[in-house]
């Protein structure tokens, strides 16, 4: 396809750039980080640098860079979250019996209109953020534990998910697990409220092994069928909007998960899961191709995941390894990952030189691109990779960043503010015809819009 030849020239472009200009990169924690190196460790860990964030890490360490990183990650937002996620509706605001159908039409039109604040909010979190890595990691779990709207219905406990996503983002992960267990939107999702003895539904078991610890191979069918027996008792209030466990729907017996025997519950079940070897080298190759780049190297999957298990699944354990990693600061995987709608349109909003406002018309681009936050679409989520890249989100891509640029204070852009701009857009040459005509000619605008225009700008 047109856009996955795109894609692959613009990567060649950039490794043989970085290939000509740096020498082969090996990662000494104590190696100072030049423009080139801050900038690909934010990239990478944010979405869109600031010249000023670059020059910050200019001259320090990669040690002390990676370790600010992520020694400055939270687990609050810093926008305020809509007021209505503070609330519950009253019971006859909800869908019943005795509504009218234009009650029910008013219920489904606010609930959009919520669902659309929820979004736009996020996308100014992620651009407002002070730690943009905090915000990267709770949209990798957003992903990794795949909850849509489509089926849940309920724009605040999609909220109260992306809360407890980003509690953990960078925290345990066995914690995390454990309570996305309970999540209520997770329970609706994968059908776990309606998991009880007797009548046991195997949807959360089966994917808390393949998708959440395990991946598929690594467990049987009779593995998932006491598993989701373990996970039998929950219930969602709807009124409150929370998970009830009645221990009455509970199954109790004695239970065979993956070797091991029990009258497992919901958290012996995932204690078990996670003891397998398997788990911690499934999550870090899942962290490699989000940061490092998209072939794993098996052994250093190995060396990662054995520190990863032995801390106790610590996610930043897992990630500076991996952030310190020869294979992160080796040139040839710098502009190999493709950046997802997300990552395009955040990183957009935060180089150019004036606030863009995050509109409607912001939240559907990326929706354009392939990209619904709180939708994704299905339990996989979405693939990433190439297959963000097509004819029509590439066409999509390359519109947003066009009508950004032409929103943004571009005639104001004088010589010195392109300069800035061209060292955070245009790090690896060669660049695009149209880049190097603009910076032929002169004109400092025309230099930042064609810059985010060229498909190098695409990649991370």
């Amino acid at each position: 396809m047109p856009g996955v030849r795109v894609v692959a020239i613009a990567r060649l472009f950039a490794a043989v750039a970085l290939l000509g200009a740096c020498a082969a990169a090996h990662a000494d924690a104590g190696a100072r980080l030049d423009f080139d190196g801050a900038r690909h460790l934010l990239v990478r860990t944010g979405f869109g640098p600031t010249l000023a964030e670059v020059d910050a890490l200019v001259g320090r360490s990669r040690e002390y860079a990676v370790d600010a990183i992520l020694g400055g990650t939270r687990s609050e937002p810093s926008v305020p979250p809509p007021a209505w996620t503070a609330t519950l509706p009253a019971v006859d605001e909800r869908p019943h019996p005795g509504m009218s159908a234009d009650e029910r039409k008013a219920f489904r039109a606010r609930e959009r209109a919520a669902l659309v604040e929820l979004r736009g909010w996020w996308l100014t979190e992620m651009r407002e953020t002070p730690t943009p890595l905090t915000e990267r990691m709770t949209l990798f779990w957003h992903n990794h534990f795949a909850t849509g709207v489509q089926k849940v219905r309920d724009p605040r406990l999609m909220y109260a998910q992306n809360a407890l996503l980003r509690r953990e983002a960078l925290g345990n992960f066995s914690r995390l697990l454990h309570g996305i267990a309970r999540d209520p939107a997770m329970l609706v999702w994968l059908d776990g409220g309606r998991n009880r003895d007797g009548a046991p539904n195997e949807n959360f078991a089966r994917e808390a092994m393949e998708l959440f610890t395990l991946g598929e191979g690594h467990y049987t069918q009779a593995d998932v069928a006491d598993a989701a027996r373990a996970f039998t008792g929950f219930t969602v209030d709807r009124v409150h909007e929370r998970a009830v466990f009645h221990p009455r729907l509970h199954d109790a017996g004695a239970k065979r998960i993956l070797g091991a025997d029990g009258d497992f519950g919901a958290d012996a079940a995932l204690d078990v899961m996670l003891a397998q070897p398997e788990a911690a080298n499934f999550l870090v190759t899942k962290l490699w191709r989000e940061f490092v780049s998209p072939t794993p190297d098996a052994r250093e999957i190995e060396r990662v995941a054995t520190a990863f298990r032995a801390s106790g699944y610590e996610t930043k354990v897992a990630l500076r390894a991996l952030l310190l990693s020869d294979a992160f600061w080796d040139p040839q995987n710098r502009g190999t990952l493709v950046k997802s709608p997300v990552e395009l349109v955040v990183g957009a909003l935060r180089t150019l030189p004036s606030d863009v406002a995050v509109t409607r018309a912001v939240v559907a681009a990326t929706a354009r691109m392939g990209e619904v936050l709180f939708a994704p679409p299905n339990v996989r989520g979405w693939p990433g990779g190439d297959a963000w890249i097509n004819s029509a989100t590439l066409a999509a891509r390359q519109q947003f960043l066009a009508r950004a640029t032409r929103m943004s204070s571009m005639s104001a852009v004088d010589g010195a503010h392109a300069g800035a701009l061209e060292r955070l857009l245009l790090p690896l040459p060669p660049v695009g015809d149209a880049v190097a005509e603009a910076v032929a000619e002169r004109e400092p605008a025309a230099v930042i819009r064609a810059a985010m225009l060229d498909p190098v700008y695409e990649l991370k």
